[in-house]
Formats: structure tokens, sequence, C-alpha cells
């Protein structure tokens, strides 16, 4: 027998909504049978909403994430799965690289900045 899910038991498991579960659910992004007003969420709902997540946490899109999930069950979708979310977590990873560095030339600027405003005001001291 496959295991199954209530709406509680995912957004526990996940430390989210409801709501959040219900908006992807409203998507289509997953497909919970209904035994009348209560979702039942299977493995592969459980799965899709872990993948979401984790999408979500590396910078993806929703829909980025979704594409992949959905490459999933075509011939070859593990591989062309695989091969697109090593593009993009690339493509994300120097992003982030690129946007460290413009941090840190801020946060260079800044303390040359504050160093000599402190500078200036030290001298109304004397």
């Amino acid at each position: 027998m496959e295991k199954t899910y209530t709406i509680s038991d995912l957004a526990n498991e996940f430390d989210i909504t409801t709501r959040t579960i219900r908006f992807y659910e409203e998507k289509g992004y997953i497909n919970p049978r209904r035994n009348g007003t209560q979702r039942i969420y299977d493995a592969a709902d459980r799965t899709s909403l872990r993948l979401i997540l984790r999408g979500k946490r590396l910078g993806l899109s929703l829909e980025e994430t979704a594409d992949m999930i959905r490459m999933y069950g075509e011939p070859g979708g593990n591989r062309k799965q695989l091969e697109k979310f090593i593009q993009r977590i690339s493509e994300k990873r120097a992003e982030l690289e690129r946007k460290s560095r413009d941090l840190e030339k801020m946060l260079d600027d800044l303390r040359r900045v504050e160093d000599k405003a402190r500078l200036t005001l030290a001298k109304y001291s004397n």
C-alpha cells in the first residue's frame, strides 16, 4: 500500500503553510486526489513539493523548477533534468559570485568613506 500524506503532514514536514501547498496545487505543480474535501497526497506529490522548495532555496524560479520536474517522466528525462539543473546552478552561482564581488566593493567604499569622515570629525575635536 502506497504511503499517503495529508496537507498538514506535508506542511509540518516542510515547515510551510497549508496555503503554500494549496498555491502549488492551484498552479498544477502537485496534484493530490480527493476524498470528499480532504486532499490526499502521494509520494510523487511529496517529492515534487520537496524539489520545489529546494529550487526556491537555490534561487530558481518556480517555473524553472517546474520545468525540471516535468522533464523527469520524459524519455532521457533524468539526464536532461540533470544537465539543465547543472546549467542553472552554474548560472546562479556565477550571478551570486558577481553580486558578492559587488557587495565587497561597496563595503570597501563604505569603509573608506567612514574612515575619511572619522578623520575629518577628529580634526574638529582638536
